[in-house]
């Protein structure tokens, strides 16, 4: 779909001219000038603002992967007041001692240099709490600020309710926000943590975007990008980004960057949902994509399936018989032998036909003669005049030799 020939970021520069952008629109970097403030996105902000103004303890935000977490947090450090000192911590894979040095190295507070494996927690938290104490003497507030905070031990956990208990007579010293995915709000509620969750004075969880805003999320990155005229995007192309994206905005990104890049490598000027497939298939996984196909799609491919598999069966079934002439030969001596119906004073109704190759019994018993004359033989069709009024069950295939 996309010439291998250029580099994907000289591509993405290309289609921007393109498509009149002054920048290619849907990069997956938390870029807080692209934030798109849904209704959801908009409550999730207010919560941090709040828990910043509240005097102290946790403020947990939670998400699917993707939903937009880290750029609302972006957002809210733009807004924090310049008489608030920040610590970001982005990688939560720490231990106890380590969680302590990164928090005071954010907060640039000096603390006594030890040997590798010789420093304690009280060796961070004295200076730390000596810093809190003088910032907030001259008017200042203090936010740590964790990030993928699913991934925390129970010990770290443990230790950060212990830092909330750094306070005056007034307020809290330190205010802890915790970003994650949905598996951190059942940590916070396992027993063990209750202390925790009984600090916790605003909580929200970022929910991923309905179809009507998923079509208002690219309009707006289309529009922050500098594109002034009609969207390439048609309205069930956005439909369709919806149902493969299922309103998370990372992965509307990631697809709307590839079929973006798949429609300028196609000479095209407006995506349509054959690009929209295409790029899905080059992006998300084979079986994501087939699991957001329309119901009536799938029912569709099934029939398709099921009629594939019985024309399999059927000419198998054939092959099978036809490699079988001594059943054949059995067949036709025992209706020589069996006796001539009686006329019936009222004329019978004529009878269709019958294939032999479709009668479970011949096939069963053709499966088992293993003969190796299957390519020569063809199935025969008996009459029904000359055909008995049941066929006996057969002998195995050796017997009959």
């Amino acid at each position: 779909m996309v010439p291998a020939a250029f580099p994907a970021a000289m591509l993405r520069g290309m289609y921007a001219d393109y498509f009149g952008l002054k920048q290619p629109p849907f990069s997956i970097a938390p870029d807080p000038h692209y934030l798109f403030m849904s209704e959801r996105h908009r409550e999730a902000l207010a919560h941090l603002l709040y828990g910043l103004g509240s005097g102290g303890g946790f403020v947990l935000l939670t998400g699917e992967i993707g939903a937009g977490k880290t750029t609302v947090c972006r957002c809210f450090l733009e807004q924090i007041p310049k008489r608030c000192n920040v610590a970001y911590i982005f990688n939560p894979k720490l231990t106890v001692v380590e969680l302590m040095r990164s928090v005071c190295d954010e907060f640039l507070v000096p603390y006594p240099e030890r040997e590798p494996g010789a420093a304690t927690v009280t060796d961070y938290l004295d200076p730390l709490n000596a810093f809190l104490l003088r910032t907030h003497g001259v008017g200042q507030n203090n936010v740590l600020i964790i990030d993928e905070a699913q991934s925390l031990s129970p010990d770290v956990l443990e230790q950060l309710r212990l830092m909330t208990n750094l306070e005056t007579h007034e307020r809290k010293l330190l205010q802890i926000i915790l970003i994650g995915q949905p598996e951190l709000r059942d940590m916070v509620a396992q027993p063990g943590l209750q202390q925790l969750a009984q600090r916790v004075i605003a909580r929200f969880h970022l929910e991923a975007l309905t179809e009507r805003e998923t079509a208002q999320y690219i309009r707006h990155r289309l529009a922050v990008a500098g594109m002034t005229g009609p969207i390439p995007f048609l309205g069930d192309t956005l439909q369709r980004i919806h149902r493969l994206c299922r309103g998370v905005p990372r992965r509307i990104n990631l697809l709307c960057d590839r079929a973006l890049l798949g429609a300028y490598a196609s000479g095209k000027v407006v995506v349509d949902r054959s690009i929209v497939d295409k790029a899905a298939r080059e992006v998300f996984d084979a079986s994501e994509v087939s699991a957001s196909m329309p119901a009536t799609s799938r029912r569709k491919a099934l029939r398709l399936a099921l009629a594939g598999g019985l024309a399999i069966g059927l000419v198998v079934g054939a092959a099978a018989f036809a490699g079988a002439p001594w059943l054949m030969e059995r067949l036709r001596g025992r209706a020589a032998m069996a006796p001539a119906p009686v006329p019936s004073a009222t004329p019978a109704a004529s009878v269709p036909r019958v294939n032999l190759a479709s009668s479970p019994a011949v096939a069963a018993s053709a499966a088992a003669s293993g003969s190796s004359d299957a390519a020569s033989a063809a199935p025969t069709a008996i009459s029904p005049a000359s055909a008995p009024p049941a066929v006996p069950a057969l002998a195995p295939a050796s017997q009959a030799h």
